[in-house]
């Protein structure tokens, strides 16, 4: 999917799990999650694999076409927006351990200087926080790396975007259709996603061994009250 480009339509969509489901509904998913509540899906059916296999079971890669027509999306994967406003979403929705006071001043901040209201809108792109993304962002926000190792590390891994669906209308099922599950096999995709992962707390090791003298501190941020349009952002 390119930020640049409309989206398609129909919209092709999996969404990983341990069952098939064939009539998802708003309401049912978890409310901290990375962009609220919401139905989590991707586009690759590959990492949707990923998602939903075990080491214990396998999983399955329930399959939609969407009809995106008049539909409202905030596109959080848009070059207009910057990894700390990724981040100001992410703050509110999910928990995160604050560590410091520059953590706890950090949100007010993000709040303040960044605000993304997800609230109203049909679907939501955005990057997917796994475990290891949310570590990165926790780290950024206890002033642990800057924002420079915070997006050189959001590349690693390479899930790509994640789409989430908001709202009633999109349910409806003249809009969204079931097409069909696909099996996980968990001696693969297990396997897959591990790999994936191991890869990228490496590659996220490797860049914390360089010491970043010029990157820009949560606290840097916070004291010269940098604001969206700052190069240093991009």
């Amino acid at each position: 999917m390119n930020a640049n480009n409309p989206l398609p339509n129909p919209l092709v969509l999996f969404h990983g799990s341990d069952h098939v489901i064939e009539r998802p509904m708003l309401g049912l998913g978890r409310e901290h999650n990375d962009f609220g509540r919401g139905f989590y899906c991707t586009e690759d059916p590959e990492l949707a694999k990923e998602w939903a296999a075990t080491h214990d079971r396998d999983g399955i890669a329930n399959r939609y076409e969407l009809d995106t027509a008049n539909l409202s999306v905030l596109r959080l994967d848009d070059p207009r927006w910057c990894v700390l406003h990724w981040i100001s979403v992410l703050v509110r929705h999910r928990t995160f351990r604050v560590r410091n006071p520059i953590a706890a001043r950090g949100l007010r901040y993000l709040a303040a200087r960044f605000p993304v209201v997800v609230e109203g809108y049909d679907l939501v792109v955005g990057w997917r926080a796994d475990d290891s993304y949310f570590d990165y962002a926790e780290a950024f926000l206890n002033n642990a790396i800057t924002v420079q190792q915070l997006a050189a590390a959001m590349r690693l891994g390479n899930l790509g975007p994640q789409v989430v669906l908001k709202s009633d209308r999109v349910f409806a099922p003249e809009r969204l259709r079931f097409t069909g599950p696909e099996t996980a096999d968990r001696t693969v995709y297990a396997v897959r996603r591990e790999t994936r992962n191991d890869a990228a707390r490496e590659g996220y090791e490797r860049l914390l061994l360089d010491l970043d003298e010029k990157g820009l501190y949560l606290s840097d941020a916070i004291r010269e009250d940098i604001r969206d349009g700052d190069e240093r952002l991009r």
